[in-house]
């Protein structure tokens, strides 16, 4: 575990008087790291899709049920998880290390306000670790050659790759299929690529909305269906249900994602594996 000492960080500018994609999530599902631009963008997507708080707890849901399956059901012991957000319990290394106390877990986040509260990423157990970059993931070299992946991660051995929430921040013109590619082109035969894409399918009106609401307050943001989502998982093997509203993958029996309403998900999921 690293100490607390790396993050002295010099100050950041947080841009507190402009809503930030990380603040209107941590809004939106209760969190409290968040300001008034932010409070204004979360109220006015609410206000255009009411549904997207549990859409949005829906996705971290999902993140929960992936990690837990791949470390019990896959013995994955090692995951990269790029667009992390701000830290909110539990994390997906708790959840990792829940089940496998030695896994080992490489944030990688470039919002300031998430590396404000990196030091809450690094609580490890003793036989695990985690840590945590400050890069984006356009700059697929910059996370690559990070020496906190390559002393933590062993990339010849399987590693899951999370991006959850984050790839419909990546537009068409930065190539995001090609940017999956590349991160995946660097893992061992085993890895698995964990993603989430925010979609209007199952609600057009209200996701075009949000799509306004987020674009016109300077946070791109691009909505993608089902075909553009399976385009991701393309050279993969993909673990049954394949591609679905992330509250249909593999539910938990009375779990918190029984009785959702497709409607109420603007988010597909899906997890592959890379063979061979």
């Amino acid at each position: 575990m690293s100490s607390k000492s790396e993050f002295a960080q010099p100050p950041v500018d947080l841009r507190t008087d402009i809503p930030h994609s990380a603040r209107v999530y941590d809004y939106l599902i209760g969190g409290k790291t968040n300001y008034a631009p932010d409070r204004a963008a979360g109220d006015a997507s609410a206000r255009a899709y009411p549904s997207l708080p549990i859409s949005m707890k829906q996705t971290r849901i999902f993140m929960h049920r992936v990690t837990r399956y791949l470390a019990r059901e896959h013995g994955i012991r090692q995951f990269l998880d790029i667009g992390t957000g701000i830290p909110t319990q539990p994390n997906l290394h708790e959840v990792a290390q829940e089940a496998a106390p030695e896994a080992r877990v490489v944030y990688v986040d470039n919002d300031p306000i998430v590396l404000t509260h990196a030091r809450h990423l690094m609580n490890s157990t003793p036989e695990g670790r985690t840590e945590y970059i400050d890069a984006d993931i356009r700059n697929v070299d910059s996370i690559l050659g990070a020496r906190q992946l390559q002393e933590v991660l062993d990339l010849k051995r399987p590693v899951a790759l999370s991006l959850i929430a984050i790839m419909h921040f990546v537009l068409d013109e930065d190539d995001p299929q090609g940017i999956v590619r590349r991160l995946m082109s660097e893992l061992a035969p085993g890895s698995v690529l964990a993603l989430t894409i925010f979609t209007g399918d199952s609600n057009p009106e209200g996701v075009a909305g949000v799509g306004r609401e987020y674009n016109e307050r300077g946070i791109p943001l691009q909505i993608r269906d089902k075909a553009e989502t399976e385009r991701f998982f393309e050279g993969l093997e993909l673990i049954d249900p394949g591609v679905t509203l992330v509250h249909h993958w593999r539910p938990d029996e009375g779990g918190a994602s029984e009785g959702v309403r497709d409607a109420d998900v603007s988010m597909y999921g899906g997890v592959a594996f890379k063979r061979g």
